[in-house]
């Protein structure tokens, strides 16, 4: 069981994994923007309150899908710079040994099963995970990330209505940014997107995704509840992305102002909303967080420069991991 998070450790702890994930994402933008990683990515910036908030309620033994936005998730989940960086850069000391990309991101040995490229691919391994989980008489709980333009994927209602009859031990993880890639979410989804849980008899609840305590403190208690047999539940983090779509989504004023970007940024930001917190409450110095946001920065910077030096795979590797041995 996860132990609750009241005491001066654990909320360091969140804070350092919300600046962690963000430090990776302006790390990885850069590597992009100077041509050094191949193919497309997906910033998270922004959105680290809900990953940390759920995957801090989790331990190892638990299980996660992510998404293609998913280097948040798995860095909250417990996954080194090192292996992330040179799996961007499709180096063969990446989680994947560089086959993955940052689209295709595993870390199975802290219960990461994978990001997808997919809208939505993720959401019947995650329910299979579930169902293995149930089948085995095992406690682990999976929890299933997912945006909100995932909602319009016929996947899901199959997969809700089979949790729902079986009551798996999973956590749908709607994280609602507002846009579906460039439209706002509003103009495409009709209704509430927590009713669509509920018409399955699933119970669903909506949360800031904002507040990296609030988001927490409801994931302990679901995931607490699905270690029961009460589940499957659904949850719909209201949240917002920083970057475009993806990198190359530079110029985005035909779909949303500046000055919405800004609000959300400075007046919701969670880690900037999560800091002043620990300095009110005392839990932590205002040079003491410094001093902590300067050394991610350096663990980061150095995590490029060996990822950066760091091998590609042999040619030899090329049909390797296509079949099953």
């Amino acid at each position: 069981m996860a132990k609750s998070k009241t005491n001066t450790e654990d909320y360091l702890r969140m804070y350092r994994q919300m600046v962690r994930i963000r430090t990776f994402e302006d790390n990885a933008n850069q590597l992009y923007l100077s041509a050094k990683m191949p193919g497309l990515t997906h910033m998270y910036s922004g959105e680290e309150a809900v990953a940390v908030g759920i995957c801090e309620a989790l331990t190892d033994d638990d299980r996660i899908t992510s998404t293609h936005r998913g280097h948040g998730h798995c860095v909250a989940k417990g996954a080194e710079f090192k292996e992330m960086f040179c799996e961007l850069l499709g180096k063969e000391e990446g989680y994947c040994r560089g086959k993955g990309g940052s689209m295709h991101i595993a870390d199975q040995s802290h219960g990461n099963l994978g990001a997808n490229a997919i809208v939505g691919g993720s959401m019947g391994i995650a329910t299979g995970s579930a169902l293995r989980a149930k089948l085995q008489g095992s406690d682990d709980v999976t929890v299933c990330f997912f945006g909100d333009g995932a909602t319009a994927q016929g996947l899901m209602y199959e997969v809700m209505n089979m949790a729902a009859l079986w009551n798996l031990p999973v956590i749908y993880a709607c994280e609602n940014n507002g846009y579906s890639e460039y439209t706002r979410t509003d103009e495409i989804a009709a209704g509430s997107i927590t009713a669509r849980a509920e018409a399955f008899g699933i119970e669903a609840h909506k949360v800031d995704g904002q507040d990296v305590l609030a988001v927490n403190e409801l994931t302990q208690k679901l995931v607490a509840r699905c270690r029961k047999g009460e589940g499957p539940f659904f949850v719909e983090l209201e949240t917002y992305r920083y970057h475009g779509h993806h990198v190359g989504d530079i110029n985005r004023e035909y779909y949303r102002s500046k000055d919405e970007e800004k609000d959300w940024r400075e007046n919701r930001d969670p880690i900037i909303r999560f800091r002043a917190y620990l300095v009110d409450q005392g839990i932590a110095s205002e040079e003491e967080i410094e001093a902590m946001n300067a050394e991610i920065e350096k663990d980061a910077t150095d995590a490029v420069a060996y990822a950066e030096a760091a091998p590609y795979p042999d040619a030899s590797e090329v049909d390797m991991h296509v079949y099953a041995d």
